[in-house]
């Protein structure tokens, strides 16, 4: 995983600056590697050869699938000017 994402390594523009940044991106990067990559030894994804998913999803899907859980944005309270 260190190879394949570079927000492991503090070189680059991709660096996670806050640890729940860092979270989200390897969980999206671990549903990417499972659900809708595809494989050349098994010709197929890792959750297809389990028995998780019976098809391979695309990167709409997971967005899809993001966007149904993420908690919709409140009302924005009242502008306070800095002192």
């Amino acid at each position: 995983m260190r190879m394949a994402n570079r927000r492991f390594t503090r070189l680059t523009n991709a660096f996670s600056k806050k640890f729940d940044n860092h979270v989200h991106m390897v969980a999206i990067y671990t549903v990417w590697y499972n659900s809708i990559k595809m494989h050349k030894t098994l010709k197929m994804t890792p959750a297809m050869a389990a028995g998780v998913s019976k098809t391979l999803w695309s990167m709409d899907d997971l967005c899809e699938k993001m966007d149904a859980v993420a908690p919709r944005p409140g009302k924005r309270g009242p502008y306070k000017k800095k002192a």
